[in-house]
């Protein structure tokens, strides 16, 4: 039988395990927690939740995120980046490892990004037909981000901004706006922190693989900076984060209950504490697993305190 879209069909079954590793799904929450956001925005302004649209707009994300991770996965391999990566800390950093283990090939990592990046445009196109062009619009710079993060966009140092503002503000604003058909600041002020701290998750990962990036040309920003300063850089993204967070509630731009976030503080000082201290080795391990942690606690917390705005309305 003759392969179907870069897939063997006697070893597919085989190969499904190993294909749903390469999505390295636990890295999912750095986008699913701005979609949860959206939605609890959505909810305290509008009372009401589209189930369908929710759960379209998980699956788009989910299969956005996927196909970036694999692509950017498949691109690293063919630059050999992750071949010459002596210093990565698994699972954070250095890829899946499928690849260059040969557990998967070049053609079937590139089959399922492709199928991922279909399956997205898809329901956005589907989503913008029912809600506008905008949705086109924020799926299309989601779908090139994603595509050209390794190949141009970390190459000159800005990749981890525009991942983290398509993975923050950008997609809190998209789900708010597939549930609402409106436009709204608020869920772009309040997606920012969450995008700081996907461009943080972005930043420390990098700082194991900079002998290896740097090899190949892959000219990330903390290439460019050097692991001391990027790991300073690193302290002052978390930090920018959560200045945020306090300037909005003071501004009263975000609501009181966004205070809730701070529980997080000790994650985020006892990763700063580490990336400080171990950036030069692999030491630096708990601090991308903190790192991961304090997003993912902050997205809940964030998104708790807007489900908990209704029941304090003297607040």
């Amino acid at each position: 039988m003759k392969p179907i879209h870069g897939f063997a069909p006697s070893s597919l079954k085989v190969k499904i395990p190993l294909l749903l590793a390469e999505l390295r799904a636990p890295f999912l929450t750095a986008s699913l927690a701005s979609v949860f956001l959206g939605t609890a925005m959505a909810w305290v302004s509008w009372k009401n939740i589209d189930p369908i649209f929710l759960l379209l707009t998980l699956a788009g994300t989910f299969c956005l995120h996927s196909s970036a991770n694999v692509i950017n996965d498949y691109f690293d391999y063919k630059s050999g980046c992750d071949g010459l990566n002596r210093d990565s800390i698994p699972p954070f950093t250095g890829g899946s490892g499928l690849l260059v283990s040969g557990a998967l090939r070049p053609n079937e990592v590139l089959a399922l990004a492709s199928s991922l990046f279909l399956t997205a445009g898809a329901i956005g196109l589907y989503l913008a037909m029912i809600r506008g062009w905008i949705i086109l619009v924020l799926v299309a710079v989601a779908v090139l981000s994603g595509y050209f993060y390794t190949t141009h966009l970390a190459t000159r140092g800005v990749g981890e901004l525009v991942v983290g503002l398509c993975f923050g503000p950008l997609l809190a604003f998209g789900t708010y706006y597939v549930q609402t058909n409106s436009f709204a600041l608020g869920p772009l002020l309040a997606g920012l922190p969450l995008g700081l701290l996907v461009a943080a998750i972005l930043w420390i990962n990098e700082i194991p693989d900079y002998r290896a990036d740097s090899l190949v040309g892959k000219n990330t920003a903390v290439v460019r900076l050097g692991k001391r300063r990027a790991a300073q850089v690193y302290v002052c993204i978390v930090g920018l984060a959560y200045a945020i967070i306090g300037f909005g509630i003071l501004a009263r731009v975000l609501p009181v209950t966004s205070a809730l976030t701070f529980l997080s503080l000790p994650l985020a000082l006892k990763a700063a504490r580490i990336a400080n201290t171990s950036y030069d080795s692999k030491e630096l391990r708990p601090a991308n697993g903190l790192t991961i942690s304090t997003h993912l606690v902050v997205g809940i917390l964030l998104t708790t305190g807007y489900i908990l705005l209704p029941l304090l309305p003297a607040i």
